[in-house]
């Protein structure tokens, strides 16, 4: 089934701030083209995020999303414990490519959950939010966007 056209608007929004073309300039899986594990792991202070932890939060998200929008059972994200997860535990490429992944898995299952909605379903709030299912796919396209411009701010940081 060929998603309406409000269905279609929402996933080229997401797909503008993930990994689609955009005139902002990066999104965010372009933002991490290039980077190794340890440029990845980088922090400007003990006290904060890395890249690493960006990517992590940001696959948990739409895992979130595509729960919500689904009516999904709590529990079955990937990585244990939630929202922002200690990164890296081993200092490995392969586990970095590994997360990456992940954020790529997390963004396709997202992805095909939206496809699924009937337009009814947009204007609905799902179970335990205050918010509508519109408002909940924009705000990951927002929340893609804002870890994008942390994420180029943290590049620019390592290098000075």
């Amino acid at each position: 089934m060929k998603p309406t056209k409000e269905i279609h608007l929402l996933l080229q929004l997401i797909g503008e701030a993930y990994e689609k073309r955009a005139w902002q300039g990066t999104n965010l899986r372009g933002s991490l083209r290039g980077l190794t594990a340890q440029e990845a792991a980088w922090r400007p202070a003990p006290d904060m995020h890395n890249i690493w932890e960006i990517v992590v939060h940001a696959a948990y998200w739409k895992y979130i999303v595509r729960r919500r929008l689904l009516g999904e059972k709590k529990g079955s994200f990937p990585l244990k414990g939630s929202n922002w997860i200690k990164r890296p535990i081993v200092m490995r490429e392969n586990a970095w490519r590994e997360d990456i992944r992940l954020l790529d898995e997390m963004h396709r299952s997202m992805r095909k959950a939206i496809a699924l909605l009937k337009p009814s379903d947009l204007n609905r709030k799902p179970a335990g939010s205050k918010f509508t299912n519109t408002s909940i796919i924009s705000g990951m396209a927002c929340h893609d966007v804002y870890h994008t411009g942390q994420i180029q701010l943290l590049k620019r940081l390592m290098k000075q």
